[in-house]
């Protein structure tokens, strides 16, 4: 049985038509603007977050790394589009009442109890877990789902469905199977 949260939230099909019309108008102007195309991707903008903030530690090493070296440390158009993530669902989620600061949300302390500390653990390997695996698929779910399956790219239908079928096999295991 389903527990009832009171808040409707925006509509699914209106978010995934908004995003979609995101994602066809950043290929116009990225390539109208900047003269190649880029799709929507978010990974890659963490990886420059953290190139951006070792810079002021130790900006030699970020100079001579190469991985940095090939993502280019810098704030561009995708950079902003994460913060835009961040601030448009504050927004939504103010504007439809559903906004809340939970602590601990009720499903993971039904789960594995109150405790902040195991919750923050929990975050933060997930956190890391879904960058490695953003790193090493060269691409986040976002990129790979939104911007590969609107190019119909056979690697996205597979990157895709690995990620929703994974993502149901560590919920069900986090969780124990039980409904929401």
């Amino acid at each position: 049985m389903q527990e009832k949260t009171g808040d409707n939230g925006w509509s699914p099909y209106l978010a995934g038509a908004l995003v979609g019309l995101l994602a066809i108008v950043s290929v116009y102007a990225t390539t109208q603007w900047m003269g190649k195309t880029t799709y929507i991707g978010a990974s890659t903008t963490f990886v420059r977050a953290a190139g951006l903030l070792e810079r002021t530690v130790a900006a030699e090493h970020v100079a001579a790394n190469d991985y940095f070296v090939k993502e280019k440390v810098r704030v561009d158009w995708q950079f902003m589009l994460v913060l835009g993530i961040f601030a448009g669902a504050l927004l939504s989620s103010l504007s439809d009442k559903s906004f809340k600061l939970e602590r601990v949300p009720p499903l993971w302390a039904k789960r594995f109890g109150p405790s902040l500390g195991k919750r923050a653990v929990g975050a933060f390997a997930g956190g890391v877990v879904a960058m490695v695996g953003a790193r090493m698929a060269d691409g986040c779910p976002s990129g790979h789902g939104l911007s590969g399956m609107m190019q119909l790219s056979v690697s996205a239908f597979v990157a895709l469905a690995l990620f929703i079928g994974v993502g149901m096999v560590v919920a069900h295991l986090v969780y124990g199977g039980r409904k929401a």
